[in-house]
């Protein structure tokens, strides 16, 4: 699942990949190593927009009834239209080249970096809202979709993110939620490239 990834695709290129006009899009720059917490780049109905990767659990409760404690960076697939945590979200796509997974014993992890075979962007299936805090802030959040992994990175991890494609687009960010919740599945086998990612300094966001 993405709990950190990189775009480094320039602005013309992402508004030409996305069909998006290239002025409406923020400034942006290059980054290898993007974090929960960050403000990223979003795809909403009404256009793209930086929202904050990670939704504030204030307010929101878990089946039990009970408050959430730790905040929402990644949602299940299995259950992001149903549970109680995710009500009232929109949906929406978060841009990038590709994320990164680790391997191995704590202190000597191995990072992966995972792009698709093509080299071209990708967009992660993605929900949102505005969170409302005191003296009338306001801060637009977003948490990537997760389902199971495909053949490409099962052995590196159990959860991969819900990837989506132009074609796709306009089913996930529709009123439909049948049309979306069916592209809630995995990619096909051998749809990513996988490679060791030494060259990334993960210590820095």
């Amino acid at each position: 699942m993405p709990g950190r990834f990189f775009l480094l695709s320039r602005a013309g290129e992402i508004a030409a990949w996305a069909g998006v006009d290239e002025k409406l899009l923020p400034p942006l720059e290059a980054r290898a190593n993007v974090s929960p917490g960050e403000d990223i780049l979003t795809i909403t109905q009404a256009g793209p927009r930086m929202m904050r990767w990670g939704l504030i659990p204030q307010g929101r409760k878990n089946a039990r009834g009970r408050p959430v404690m730790e905040v929402l960076v990644n949602a299940r697939s299995e259950t992001v239209f149903d549970k109680s945590a995710y009500e009232g979200v929109q949906r929406c796509l978060v841009p990038a080249d590709g994320w990164y997974e680790w391997t191995g014993e704590k202190r000597k992890k191995q990072p992966w970096r995972i792009r698709h075979v093509s080299g071209t962007p990708m967009a992660f299936a993605a929900i949102y809202d505005v969170w409302r805090g005191p003296g009338g802030i306001e801060v637009p959040q977003v948490a990537t979709v997760t389902c199971p992994p495909n053949g490409d990175v099962r052995d590196i991890h159990h959860r991969m993110g819900v990837i989506l494609f132009p074609d796709h687009f306009a089913a996930w960010l529709g009123e439909d939620q049948s049309k979306a919740a069916a592209l809630m599945t995995p990619l096909p086998d051998g749809s990513l490239h996988v490679e060791k990612a030494d060259d990334v300094d993960f210590a820095r966001p």
